[in-house]
Parts: C-alpha cells; structure tokens; sequence
C-alpha cells in the first residue's frame, strides 16, 4: 500500500515514534449499521453546497480521538488496506477503490460517496476493510464501522491489463499524485495554495469528502468530485480522470471566498530537488543526480518553450514568471535512464512529469517558482503554482479549469525544436587548472534533437544569451562529435564573471534560419555571497 507523507512528515514521524502505542478503549469504533440512506447529487448541488458552507463560518473538523489519535509512525504502518475489500473488485469495472485508516498525521476523517444514477450514497468503512498485522493483530473490534478514513487510493490496469496498479492517490489536505505508464510515485498536486511562503503562515484547506461516479463497464475515465474546505474559502471541485502512458486529470475547481487572499495559488505543485550536474551545493553522494523533478517547463501559444533547471539554493528563492501567452507549465524529470541516477530503489528516472494545460482564460497573472533549502533528501522544496494578476476578495466566486498531464512527457523526436538535454556547471575558466576568477561560473548546455540534430558541425548558428547583471566572459557554440554520444547533440558554454552581484539570471538559445531552433534555457543563479542579501529577482521574458 502506497502511503503518501510530505517528505518533513515522515522524518517528525520517524524521529517520534518510539513504539507502537498500546491501543485505548473500543468507543472510537461505531457498530455496523445498515446500508446508508441515498441523497440527490450533481455538481450544481455541491456547487451550491460549498456556495451554501462559504456564507458561514469556517468551522475546523473535530479530530479523531482514542485509538485514531494515539496510533505512532510505526502502529500506522502496520495497516494496510484489503484488496480483497477493495470497492468495485468484485466487478469487471475498470477501477477499483482502497480506503486509508485514519490515525497517525491524518486525524481529521474524510467521508466518501458512490453515485450513481444521480442518486449518492455514503461508503462506509469498516475494520473488515483493512489488515492490522504484527502487534496490532487482534487488537481491534471485527467488522467495527470507522468514523470516516483518512483518504483513498484508485487503482486500474494501468501497466497491465490483467492487474490493477495504483493511478492516484488522495491523502492530506488537498494533496493528491497520479501515475502515468511504467511511472513510480514523485511530485504532488494540491486542490489549492494559499499565502505559500510569504510572511504571514500558510493556510491549508482540505479535501473534507469526495462522491466517485460509479463507472459503467467499459468505461476507461472515472470521474470524482471533491468539497475544499479551509478558513478562507470552500471550493467544489470536478476531476476527471483518464489513465494512459500519460494520465490525464481535467480539473474544474469553483472557489467561494469567505475572506480575500494575499496570494492565490492555482494548479500547485510540489517536489524535491536534492542535486544535479549543475548543483553548486553537492552532498556525500555516489550518486549523480538526486531529483524528483528537474526543470521548470514553460509552453507559449507561439511554440516558444522555456526550460529553467531547478536549484537546491543557499537561501529560500522565489522567481516570477509573467506569461501573457501562457498554453502549458509544470515540472518535469527530463533524465530517463539508470545511469543517471544509479537509484535502484527510488527509480528517480521513473518519475512523473506534470504539465498543466490551461483551459478558458485565466486572465493575467504570473506563474511563481519557490525554491527552499534542503539539507535532506527527504525534503519537499520545490513549489510551483500559477498567480492571478487580481487576489480574491471576500464574498467573490471563481471558476478555473485546466487539464493535468502526468507522465514521462518526453520532447517529440519529430519536433523541429531541440530540447536541453542537460545542464552542467562549474567553475570559470579553463578545466582543471587553479581558478583565477572566483566569481567567474562556467554553464554547459547541451541540445539534442530538431533541426540541429540533422545539421553539420560546419553549419553556422547564433547563440543569444542575456544576463541580468555581471559579464559575459566567453560564449562557444559546437557540435559534439558523434562518435562520443549515442545521440547528436550541441553545446553550448557560456562563461560569466558575476563580479560582486546576489542573484544572476541567465536566458540563452539558439538562433538560425530567421527562427528560434532551441528551447529556451534560463536558470537563476543565486549566489551564497553573506556580505549581500537579496531576495530572488522577479523572472520575466529573457529572451
């Protein structure tokens, strides 16, 4: 069983956890009732529900006490969901339900329905639903009914079609993740952000219950609704899921503010960015690469691609992207191999890329990139998220809808754009001689694909690079001889003199023909200099 934790949760949780609490009284447990009453439902209804919760107070959910509360780290991995039990296995539906126990960090219960035929019905949960194994077995009440659960886990015939792997997950506040084919588990999505590192806390709303339109068979989509509930809003939201080599996940959110917002976070995502090749703070590593997510990916309705390797910076750096032309953004993990990891275990080369395509119009606003400190691998730093131009006020309702990509999402081998292929860094000047410029940096930026791929060395190309402060030392431009690589590609080295300047922004592709040929390349970087401090420029079009 797949159990989602941001990466800060799980180590206060295994720091905490010292032993499997004994297991209070049985009241935390209600009897087996019978089957719940049925209850008319359609998205206008939870429209006008969440409208309905929005005019009154914001009321904190009661937190499941006994048994629930006092479950540690260790007592909590001990249960599992039954796949036998699971809801829907025992039909030819395409889909099937798992259930997580409340406890441990998730104390708050969720409460899941079935609909169908325009009719909801609660699914109730009980202690048949799940294994409590090692020293939980025989502890609890049999075929007990929960008081809700913690959140749910759909899974489908996504690799196979004979076994139903995991698509997605639901689990803590609004966070939620999905698979692609051949994908394992890495960044996350969230229902919504709210105040994400700025001066004042962050507010996180959360999933409070969830109706599941019961499929018919055949069916290959699955469509879910979800009430947002937090302090400062209720949202109805509508998912429609379809499972592939990338699965989609169209989303329709309406949010109805109680109060207005500093920032609004729209399509938020979360990731770990740990090091690179490009990394100036390295770690006690054999490995290479350690990253769930490696690169910011902009798409413009001109066909322009923005790339912006991600940074595990000296200090907290939050960049600014203003998109007038905005079709697609999100985080991908561009490095597909072994070699490039060599993590047998976390398979970061499986990992999910997610690119949200936006649908209707978002108005203006500005797509920000927050990158944090992390000193473990365990950490969650990375956040991503679209800013409307105007923030909410209370009493105000709006709509967004948008469809997520989740998948390897690799660049199109028939595209006339070459993509980066890989980011490199170090020191200024010459390799492998004593630095005679310490705040010299040299970037090595290699293309690989589209017009350039089918070009000969002799042919002649522009790079154009831009900086926001410092010099340009040196710009070369070649072709990487073929019989080094197994693919074709270009590089492209650039050294900068970044004198005495904090945060340095750098824009390059490359030009031929009266066109762009490349993606273009940005990247930040955000100098460890103590006698200066600043916080990260605002990134705009560089290019």
């Amino acid at each position: 069983m797949y159990t989602y934790l941001s990466r800060r949760s799980m180590l206060s949780g295994l720091l905490a956890s010292a032993g499997t609490t004994a297991l209070l009284s049985n009241s935390a447990f209600a009897q087996k009732t019978d089957t719940p009453p049925s209850t008319s439902f359609s998205h206008d209804w939870l429209k006008q529900e969440m409208e309905s919760r929005a005019a009154r107070p914001h009321q904190s959910p009661t937190l499941l006490d006994g048994f629930f509360q006092d479950l540690s780290y260790d007592a909590y991995r001990n249960i599992r969901s039954s796949n036998e039990r699971a809801r829907w296995s025992d039909t030819n539906l395409a889909f099937q339900i798992h259930p997580f126990h409340p406890g441990w960090l998730y104390k708050e219960p969720v409460v899941i329905h079935q609909v169908e035929n325009g009719e909801s019905r609660a699914m109730n949960f009980t202690t048949e639903d799940f294994e409590y194994m090692n020293e939980l077995e025989g502890t609890v009440p049999e075929n007990a009914v929960l008081p809700g659960i913690a959140g749910l886990r759909i899974n489908a015939p996504l690799n196979r079609a004979d076994l139903f792997d995991e698509l997605i997950v639901f689990l803590g506040a609004s966070y939620f993740r999905a698979l692609g084919r051949g994908n394992s588990y890495g960044l996350s999505a969230r229902g919504i952000a709210i105040n994400t590192w700025l001066e004042g806390p962050e507010e996180f709303p959360r999933f409070s219950e969830f109706w599941l339109e019961r499929p018919v068979e055949g069916q290959s989509n699955l469509v879910v609704y979800a009430a947002l509930e937090g302090p400062s809003l209720t949202g109805a939201y509508r998912f429609n899921i379809e499972p592939g080599a990338d699965t989609t996940v169209e989303v329709e959110a309406t949010l109805f503010f109680r109060e207005g917002v500093e920032q609004l976070g729209l399509a938020p995502l979360t990731s770990m960015f740990y090091y690179s090749e490009h990394s100036e703070r390295r770690f006690n590593d054999y490995r290479p690469q350690v990253h769930d997510s490696d690169a910011l990916k902009i798409v413009r309705n001109d066909g322009d691609t923005l790339y912006r390797p991600l940074n595990n910076p000296p200090r907290v750096s939050s960049s600014y992207f203003v998109e007038e032309e905005l079709a697609s953004f999100g985080l991908v993990q561009r490095d597909r191999r072994y070699e490039d990891y060599q993590d047998a275990g976390a398979r970061y080369h499986d990992r999910p890329s997610v690119l949200i395509e936006t649908l209707d119009d978002w108005g203006p606003g500005t797509i920000r990139l927050v990158e944090i400190p992390a000193e473990l691998e365990i950490e969650d730093n990375i956040a991503l998220f679209w800013v409307p131009e105007t923030q909410p006020e209370a009493g105000e309702t709006r709509t967004y809808h948008y469809i997520m990509h989740w998948g390897d999402l690799n660049p199109d081998p028939d595209s006339a754009l070459s993509w980066v292929a890989q980011t490199g860094a170090g020191h200024g000047g010459p390799s492998g001689v004593p630095i005679v410029n310490k705040n010299a940096r040299k970037f090595v930026v290699d293309f690989e694909g589209g017009i350039l791929a089918g070009s000969p060395e002799d042919a002649v190309f522009e790079p154009v690079v831009t900086l926001s402060a410092g010099d340009i030392d040196h710009v070369t431009f070649f072709k990487v001889p073929e019989e080094e690589t197994d693919v074709s590609l270009w590089r492209l080295v650039i050294d900068v003199d970044g004198g005495d300047e904090p945060v340095i922004e750098i824009s390059a592709h490359i030009a031929g023909y009266g066109r762009k040929l490349t993606e273009i390349w940005m990247y930040q970087w955000l100098r460890n200099i103590p006698e200066k401090t600043a916080d990260a420029a605002p990134a705009t079009e560089q290019n």
